[in-house]
């Protein structure tokens, strides 16, 4: 196993008032493995995977993380994430660690490139003058320099259009092939998750409520949640007058969480026993 977390549980601490967004979620990274968190915003999913690599700051974390693998991280928004003053190949090699010379540095650097696609005279860009696919591509290239064994893509299609999404995540898994690295995929669309993930742990209001491997989470989705998320996905045989599905209501801040089950409020199959004492709908499947 290349990595596992184990009652993960993020506390901060802000004017008198105690916020809690991660409370007990536990998955596994297995090597090469293709994982997927999934939820919608709000749910704790990108702050659990800051926690791998000690990147959150000003909480209280206990739980454990067994194992640290090399991490890398590629987040949604490429625009935000890299320096409008710098070229690209400049910030590609801040990530480089033990390179023996500025010659080698560059030479990685066009490797890079070329292997996500990108011609070697991209290193002489403003990240202004990519497209937003080829700034994405930029940042798998960032991470890659770190030579990492673990990359957390965090809702990396999310400013994509359907084709560019396509080309980044197929990217994505077949640099993830040829490395042996596994992917930790954060998203809110099952549909990605059918594409690109083998094992898929479904969060909502901070805690795993589903999990399993994703052929039998997709047939058979067990929570109320899991099937108000598929059931949000556009079908194409769907007749073109039928209207979208969505789950009412909003996911609830992380100081108020509501009592026994926390999709409760929202949920199209509550009782009055959802709403006392510990759930026991999650449906957490035997994980191999």
């Amino acid at each position: 196993m290349l990595v596992e977390v184990k009652n993960l549980r993020i506390e901060f601490a802000f004017e008198g008032r105690v916020s809690v967004p991660v409370r007990g979620v536990s998955f596994k990274v297995p090597e090469n493995g293709r994982v997927a968190l999934v939820g919608e915003s709000g749910c704790g999913k990108s702050l659990t995977s800051l926690a791998l690599g000690g990147l959150v700051d000003r909480a209280r974390i206990t739980g454990e993380i067994v194992g640290r693998p090399r991490i890398a991280y590629v987040f949604q928004n490429p625009m935000q994430s890299l320096d409008p003053v710098m070229k690209v190949g400049a910030q590609i090699e801040e990530g480089m660690r033990g390179r023996p010379s500025r010659e080698e540095r560059r030479r990685r650097v066009v490797e890079l490139l070329e292997s996500v696609g990108l011609p070697a005279d991209a290193a002489r860009k403003y990240p202004c003058e990519l497209s937003g696919g080829q700034q994405q591509r930029v940042m798998i290239a960032s991470a890659l320099a770190q030579d990492p064994e673990l990359m957390v893509a965090d809702e990396p299609t999310t400013a994509l259009d359907v084709t560019t999404q396509k080309e980044v995540l197929d990217l994505v898994g077949r640099i993830a092939d040829e490395r042996k690295m596994a992917v930790l995929l954060i998203t809110h669309n099952l549909g990605l998750v059918a594409a690109y993930s083998d094992v898929v742990y479904v969060m909502y209001a901070g805690e795993v409520v589903e999990a399993g491997p994703v052929a039998e989470v997709l047939a058979n989705p067990l929570h109320p949640y899991t099937q108000g998320l598929l059931a949000a996905v556009p079908r194409l045989d769907a007749p073109r007058d039928a209207p979208l599905a969505d789950i009412p209501g909003t996911v609830p801040p992380p100081w108020d969480w509501p009592s026994g089950c926390a999709f409760h409020p929202r949920c199209p199959k509550a009782v009055p026993a959802c709403a006392e004492g510990e759930p026991r709908c999650r449906a957490l499947r035997n994980m191999v």
